[in-house]
């Protein structure tokens, strides 16, 4: 299970303690035309090499991450292939859907979180007031992470909330309930890192975000390449396992290429080079909470209705 996630040509921030991974002249300018980097701890903010890296992953930033650093262990060097470059592209894509939606919903704001127990998401993003993020994540890791985030002061937007929903939940549609998840109010889901290690425990999830998500709600993210039953690389065949498995759940889906997404944010990578599955899903169905209204809504308008007739009488 991959438990790290790096930030993407994160920019300095003065009140980070962050560096940038040195690379060697030739990477150096193949990491500047596709602005990924990795940032670890250093202790000299001042430390000329650590400014002329920064400014040189900084020409282009996908995002801004100032808390990746944390996870990362001082000196580290890792060389960025392909398979990052996609990471980072997917995120910027996922991080804009995120906002543009709950930006534009009135009231309270819920975000699901489907990660590997270190997604910076809810303390790096803009997220506007009343918003409630639910992050499902093993247990342990999300402690972790949560220490060693309160440990550079990170901070949740004001007016917003993160609760944890434990992976290793026996029942994980039980405990959102628990902690205060609405089905009757819009939501979004997105999954990005979690260690799924079965076709069946990915559709154990998507079985519980179709009985929570509102009628319209949106799910994305990526899926591992590996859980489609078709050989990946053919998109026709992929797509066509991607419909059956979401619309049997009341999702309509569509695959997102990582290509396009990469030209649109003025970036190059390989296409058809990837092992995941970028996708966006609509929730075609009402959720259990929103039968449940209507149900009683409806037994309330017969009952009426029979001591209307009985007055009569």
């Amino acid at each position: 299970m991959e438990l790290l996630r790096f930030a993407c040509a994160t920019a300095s921030r003065p009140s980070t303690s962050v560096a940038v991974l040195f690379l060697s002249n030739t990477q150096r300018k193949k990491k500047q035309r596709n602005a990924c980097s990795i940032r670890a701890q250093l202790s000299d903010d001042n430390d000329p090499l650590l400014q002329s890296a920064i400014n040189s992953a900084s020409l282009h930033p996908l995002f801004v991450d100032p808390y990746a650093g944390c996870f990362v262990l001082p000196h580290t060097r890792m060389d960025l292939e392909n398979k990052s470059k996609q990471y980072c592209i997917a995120t910027k894509f996922i991080d804009d859907k995120l906002l543009r939606t709950v930006n534009h919903i009135d009231g309270l704001k819920q975000v699901v979180l489907l990660s590997d127990g270190m997604d910076t998401r809810p303390y790096r993003l803009n997220w506007p007031s009343s918003t409630i993020i639910f992050d499902i994540s093993p247990k342990r890791v999300f402690q972790k992470a949560t220490e060693k985030l309160n440990g550079i002061g990170a901070k949740i937007p004001r007016r917003c909330l993160l609760l944890h929903v434990p992976l290793e939940s026996p029942n994980i549609q039980e405990t959102l309930v628990m902690k205060g998840f609405n089905g009757n109010r819009p939501s979004i889901w997105a999954i990005q890192g979690l260690p799924v290690m079965t076709l069946a425990s990915f559709e154990e999830i998507l079985l519980t975000a179709s009985g929570m998500a509102m009628k319209g709600c949106l799910f994305l993210g990526e899926l591992p390449a590996w859980l489609a039953e078709t050989e990946f690389g053919n998109k026709s065949s992929t797509q066509k396992w991607m419909d059956n498995l979401f619309m049997s759940n009341g999702f309509k889906v569509e695959m997102i290429s990582y290509d396009e997404v990469a030209k649109r944010l003025g970036k190059v990578v390989k296409p058809g080079d990837s092992e995941n599955i970028l996708f966006v899903a609509e929730q075609l169905r009402c959720s259990d909470d929103q039968m449940e209204t209507w149900r009683r809504e409806l037994q309330r308008v017969e009952e009426d209705g029979d001591e209307e007739g009985f007055e009569e009488l």
